[in-house]
């Protein structure tokens, strides 16, 4: 019979029930940010998984021999992947650039313009799908440290429990200090997917910020040349 209570009394909602207020809200903290961090994963990752089709579909177009006034006209008005949106940027500021292009200097200066316009682009990609990792860091870093914190108050708690009722007895002693690390279970929960996400979708984002810089210095060469040879003839 006493062992069956004491079992009751260290399960998982026997503990948290049992923990003190504090306890309790960085418990349930740490759950949310666990869950909040599982949502940003999942959507991260088909979000991701979307834009990579894209944009391998764009450049599948992009290489596929057309002109690039037809796939100009085929995504300005619906820009789907960051290539894309690189694409249209600076074929708009070349239009407008063009026009006002007069010799080898004003050519030099055009390409620049260009080559400004689609590093902004790139710059705005990047920062967008970079939105909520920050989330993921500092859940991967601070979990681990709330649950800590946790273990060490209730660890406190605990001891003052024992000194109070003089009784070093497992049965009264195991309650309290399995109490106390239960908030570094739940941290630790929290932080290894948060690190690991973390890890992953960084190397995807610069991944993708490489071969937007791939493609965003491929298109400033072609236009850079069909500038040149508008301006020989």
């Amino acid at each position: 019979m006493e062992t069956e209570t004491l079992h009751q009394s260290i399960s998982m909602f026997g503990m948290f029930k049992d923990s003190g207020l504090f306890m309790q809200i960085l418990i349930l903290g740490l759950i949310f940010a666990s869950v909040w961090c599982g949502m940003i994963i999942i959507d991260k990752w088909f979000s991701f998984r979307k834009i990579r089709a894209d944009m391998k579909d764009f450049e599948k177009k992009f290489w596929s021999g057309g002109s690039l006034e037809s796939l100009y006209t085929t995504y300005a008005k619906s820009v789907k992947n960051p290539l894309a949106t690189i694409f249209v940027a600076a074929i708009q500021e070349w239009r407008r650039s063009t026009k006002e292009s007069k010799g080898k200097k004003a050519t030099i200066k055009l390409s620049e313009r260009v080559d400004k316009v689609m590093q902004i682009a790139i710059d705005k990609q990047v920062d967008k799908m970079e939105t909520r990792m920050t989330f993921l860091a500092s859940t991967g870093s601070v979990a681990p440290l709330l649950g800590l914190l946790g273990t060490v108050w209730g660890i406190m708690d605990a001891f003052s429990s024992i000194g109070a009722t003089q009784s070093t007895n497992i049965a009264a002693v195991a309650p309290g200090v399995a109490e106390a690390l239960l908030t570094t279970a739940v941290g630790l929960i929290a932080a290894i997917p948060a690190v690991i996400a973390y890890n992953k979708l960084t190397n995807d984002i610069d991944r993708m910020a490489q071969r937007m810089e791939t493609f965003a210095g491929e298109l400033g060469a072609i236009l850079s040349r069909q500038a040149e040879t508008s301006v020989e003839e």
